[in-house]
C-alpha cells in the first residue's frame, strides 16, 4: 500500500524521514514529498509561518498535487502539522484515500470518502492548532461522510508531541499515535 506523508511548517527534517522509514520498514511504500524545496528553519512558530509564507500555499498544495499524482488513488494520507492543512486542502481530490491521519492538528472529512474509511486525529489538550471547534468539525464531519473516526487528545503534550527533538515531545503521547497509526494502516493493507 502507498502512503503519502506531509511534512510540518518548518520543512522536511528528521523526524518526517524517520517516520517514513519507519514506515518503510513494515513493508509500505512510502512517499515524503519536499513541500519547500530543500529549505527548512529552525522548530520555531515564527519561523515556520515566514517560511510558508514566502513559499507561498499555491506553491505548497501544487507540489502536493504533483506528489499524489504519482501513487494509486487509494494511497494512505498522513499529515503532520501543517502536513494536515495539505491534506485539508487535496483530501477531497482523493475521496478513495483507504486512511487518512491528522498528527497535530484537525482536518474536515469532505463528502464523498468511501464509508468506512478510517480516519485519526491526534492533538495535544490545549493546543491552539487544534482548537474545540475544528475537533468538533473533524467528529461532525467524519459521521456525515460515514468515516470511522479515532479521536485522541493528549495531556501534557505540547503541539509537535511526535518529534523527540522538540520541547513539545510526549513519549507517551508519541508511542499512542504511533499505536493507532499503524494499527489502522494494517487494518487497510
Amino acid at each position: 500500500m502507498d502512503i503519502v506523508l506531509f511534512h510540518s511548517m518548518w520543512g522536511l527534517r528528521p523526524v518526517e524521514a524517520a517516520a517514513a522509514e519507519r514506515l518503510r520498514s513494515l513493508g509500505y511504500e512510502v512517499l515524503l514529498p519536499d513541500l519547500f524545496g530543500g529549505r527548512t528553519v529552525p522548530a520555531e512558530l515564527e519561523a515556520g509561518f515566514a517560511l510558508m509564507e514566502e513559499i507561498g500555499w499555491s506553491t505548497i498544495t501544487g507540489r502536493a498535487y504533483d506528489a499524489l499524482s504519482r501513487v494509486a488513488d487509494d494511497a494512505a494520507l498522513i499529515g503532520f502539522s501543517m502536513g494536515v492543512g495539505v491534506i485539508g486542502q487535496v483530501w477531497s481530490d482523493r475521496l478513495g484515500a483507504a486512511a487518512v491521519a491528522c498528527l497535530h492538528a484537525p482536518a474536515a472529512v469532505p463528502p464523498g470518502v468511501r464509508p468506512g474509511t478510517p480516519v485519526q486525529l491526534h492533538y495535544a489538550a490545549g493546543d491552539r492548532f487544534a482548537p474545540p471547534e475544528q475537533v468538533t468539525e473533524f467528529r461532525r464531519s467524519a459521521e456525515a461522510a460515514a468515516a470511522v473516526a479515532l479521536i485522541r487528545e493528549y495531556e501534557g503534550a505540547g503541539h509537535y508531541f511526535t518529534d523527540e527533538s522538540h520541547p513539545d515531545y510526549s513519549a507517551a503521547a508519541a508511542s499512542g499515535a504511533w499505536s493507532d497509526l499503524l494499527n489502522m494502516l494494517e487494518s487497510v493493507r
